[in-house]
């Protein structure tokens, strides 16, 4: 078995390499108040972009930190902190902020005109969410988020551009994922997952491609991209169902 030998010093390189993808993770900061920036001028478009770049950041900058070694070559500084108060501001607090103040091109709201229920439903998005972060095992010793992950930023893009509910039904998709987030069902995290990885990686390719293309034309809607988009949720969910209550270890 090959072990990581901890090296006594590290170089230069070694050492401006791991702040890179430390900056890399606390660029995400940035692209989160300038979604904030763009949510309040209802440029929600631009607020979805700002969230994916964050999306993408956060997608990256763990394989990297695992490729150059960064706990070792730095160790006085602790970038999981950093990582986990961005991934809360950009999973939920201003996805939250979004659903919140959203209004479709007629001018009606994402959720119901009322505001003290629009404000009710966001508070109980970031009380889970809060309540999510604090409980033990959040992720499985194999990788899988248990319970719904707080992923509020895809939940505000689905919502927003790609399903076309009325906001009562919206709000009621709100409250079944928050209860989610307490039931014990694993779902995948595509980047550390073992099991299918290949398959795993290449379904949130699609995932990921999709939603850039429903986003990129914007304000058109077209039927086969959202088509695409929710395929690649029903492969989440059948995963997570799956590999919950029916998978054996061992196979692949």
């Amino acid at each position: 078995m090959n072990k990581t030998v901890k090296k006594e010093a590290y170089s230069f390189t070694e050492k401006a390499l791991a702040w890179m993808v430390h900056t890399l993770t606390a660029s995400g900061v940035v692209a989160a108040f300038l979604a904030i920036i763009a949510i309040t001028n209802e440029k929600w478009d631009d607020a979805m972009w700002w969230l994916i770049i964050t999306l993408i950041i956060d997608g990256v900058d763990g394989s990297l930190a695992r490729r150059f070694n960064v706990k070792e070559v730095l160790p006085n500084f602790d970038g999981g902190t950093v990582d986990n108060i961005i991934d809360f501001a950009t999973y939920a607090i201003i996805p939250a902020f979004f659903m919140y103040e959203a209004k479709l091109a007629d001018g009606s709201y994402l959720l119901p005109e009322n505001e003290a229920i629009r404000l009710a439903a966001i508070a109980m998005v970031l009380l889970v969410s809060a309540f999510y972060y604090g409980k033990k095992g959040m992720v499985s010793d194999d990788y899988h988020f248990v319970g719904f992950p707080v992923m509020w930023n895809l939940v505000a893009f689905y919502l927003y551009f790609v399903m076309e509910n009325g906001p009562w039904v919206n709000l009621g998709l709100l409250v079944i994922l928050s209860i989610l987030h307490f039931v014990p069902i694993k779902f995948l995290y595509p980047s550390r997952t073992v099991e299918f990885f290949r398959l795993n990686v290449a379904v949130t390719t699609i995932f990921i491609c999709s939603n850039i293309a429903i986003l990129y034309l914007y304000p058109a809607h077209h039927f086969g991209l959202s088509l695409v988009a929710m395929l690649t949720l029903v492969y989440f969910a059948g995963m997570g169902i799956y590999k919950t209550y029916f998978f054996k270890k061992g196979t692949k």
